[in-house]
């Protein structure tokens, strides 16, 4: 819980909330688009890619998956 957190605030704020809505609030792409204004493709890529970070950052603070 607290290598996630960490991992969380260290990102830009904009990832950190899409990241959010998406993982703690349940919310659909779509719904993600109408708040944030990003389009699908963008919304779908920062997803992948801060998924990717965490795991990097977890595997790096020798948490398992």
């Amino acid at each position: 819980e607290e290598a996630i957190s960490r991992f969380l605030w260290r990102l830009e704020e904009e990832k950190r909330n899409v990241f959010l809505l998406r993982y703690w609030y349940f919310m659909s792409i779509e719904d993600i688009c109408g708040r944030t204004g990003f389009g699908e493709s963008k919304v779908k890529s920062m997803l992948y890619h801060t998924r990717q970070k965490l795991r990097d950052y977890l595997e790096s603070e020798d948490i398992d998956l």
